[in-house]
């Protein structure tokens, strides 16, 4: 392998030794050909950072098991995350380490966070010489792959994979609902905070791409073969940043992976049929709107939240309905001031995660017994999705989602720990939304 990496879809190699897990750790294998030698485990985006390693050997994966006592223990579900960070940056971070969940929890769930190549290395887009061009969704699938094969050598069972990410992660798992229709190997799935259709984000032209290698002396016909001379830290120093005149790399419509008529294609069939929890946090905009001393602009934030994410949220769930697909939605509405980084951003995007992982203690300080309770009530109807898709919840007395406009969805952290609330009206700005504007 040289050392700049081969910008191709990785292979999967298994894992055979039995690993006895007697404590609450975190176990991590490599479960991909390395593409580059050097180490890192993510790609800096829109602002790169310049005295860290970057590499694409970045394909591994952690499993976090409960201690069970017994060898006749049955097997338990798994939780498969796949991080955020707008197919740009992420990766490990002391938020998403469910130790904690697992510990309170005991027995009752297996959690695995996986890695995948991001930014240009994970999503280069319609460059000529590829014939794949959203590898980081490939290596997504490889990983699922592996935990099929592997995890019942760590106490898991096969047949109850659920997939969930957030963000980018939860667009990612929404892909695959496209991409492997007849074999998602999940399921079920949870997405949170899905971003809106991405089908204008990629590059189907490959201009990005030549952007950055014309910049590192890589122009001409021959450009990938030079790209593939360079180290990727001087890639990862040529990203671009906002306001480049190269745009940034995201998922491309390639109609093998990613497509652009996803809602046709579920009300087709062309989707996987599997049960899925879908839903937004309350004030998911307004970190992404300047702002003063005294907070940000109400208006602004809230129509940040409506075209950014609740409504292309609203969008999937009506294509399910339509394809009379089982699907729970969850609002997260905590407004936590001690956790926030600002007092004022409330349930702003991204705050439900520490609460998932049990690591919101771990923020500034204590959390309130409100913040536990949220947590363990958001933990425990995780757990019993994934032990049964289909009829879990109705041990949470949490029901499906019905019309648009008429079924209530699960509330977290509002004052009590969990509630079902009407969203209807908010529903009904979507509805008065142009197409265009989400």
């Amino acid at each position: 392998m040289g050392s700049t990496g081969t910008l191709m879809a990785a292979r999967r190699s298994h894992y055979s030794d039995r690993i006895h897990t007697t404590m609450h750790t975190r176990r991590r294998r490599r479960w991909a050909d390395y593409i580059y030698s050097e180490e890192l485990a993510e790609t800096p985006a829109a602002n790169p950072v310049k005295d860290i390693g970057v590499s694409e050997d970045c394909l591994t994966l952690s499993v976090y098991t409960p201690v069970v006592n017994s060898t006749k223990s049955d097997p338990l579900p798994v939780l498969v995350w796949v991080h955020g960070g707008g197919w740009q940056f992420g990766g490990d971070s002391w938020q998403q380490i469910p130790t904690q969940w697992i510990e309170r929890t005991g027995p009752t769930h297996i959690v695995v966070t996986i890695k995948y190549r991001l930014n240009i290395f994970g999503f280069p887009g319609g460059v000529k010489a590829l014939e794949d061009w959203n590898l980081g969704y490939l290596d997504q699938r490889l990983a699922v792959e592996w935990v099929r094969d592997n995890i019942a050598a760590f106490g898991g069972d096969p047949s109850r994979i659920t997939l969930w990410g957030e963000s980018a992660g939860a667009g990612s798992v929404d892909a695959h609902t496209y991409a492997w229709p007849e074999d998602i190997i999940a399921n079920g799935i949870i997405q949170a905070s899905n971003p809106p259709i991405i089908a204008t984000w990629g590059d189907r032209t490959g201009m990005n791409f030549s952007g950055v290698a014309a910049s590192l002396g890589c122009d001409g016909e021959d450009e990938l073969a030079c790209m593939r001379k360079v180290s990727a830290a001087e890639i990862a120093h040529a990203l671009p940043t906002p306001g480049s005149p190269t745009g940034l790399f995201y998922p491309t419509v390639d109609d093998k992976v990613v497509f652009a008529n996803r809602t046709e294609r579920m009300l087709a069939g062309k989707a996987a049929k599997i049960p899925t929890i879908i839903g937004t946090n309350k004030d998911e905009g307004i970190g992404n709107i300047p702002y003063d001393p005294n907070g940000a602009n109400q208006t602004a934030a809230h129509e940040m939240l409506l075209t950014a994410f609740f409504c292309p949220v609203t969008d999937i769930i009506e294509a399910r309905q339509q394809a009379n697909l089982l699907t729970y939605r969850f609002l997260y509405s905590g407004n936590f001031t001690n956790l926030s980084p600002k007092p004022w951003m409330g349930a702003y995007h991204g705050a439900e995660i520490s609460m998932l992982f049990g690591t919101h203690s771990d923020v500034r300080g204590n959390g309130t017994q409100l913040q536990y309770e949220t947590s363990h009530a958001m933990q425990d109807a995780w757990v019993a999705f994934a032990k049964d898709p289909a009829h879990g919840l109705e041990k949470e007395n949490w029901k499906p989602y019905e019309a648009l406009g008429e079924g209530t969805v699960r509330e977290f952290g509002a004052g009590v720990a969990a509630k079902d609330i009407s969203i209807a009206e908010t529903e009904g700005e979507c509805a008065a939304l142009p197409a265009t504007a989400r």
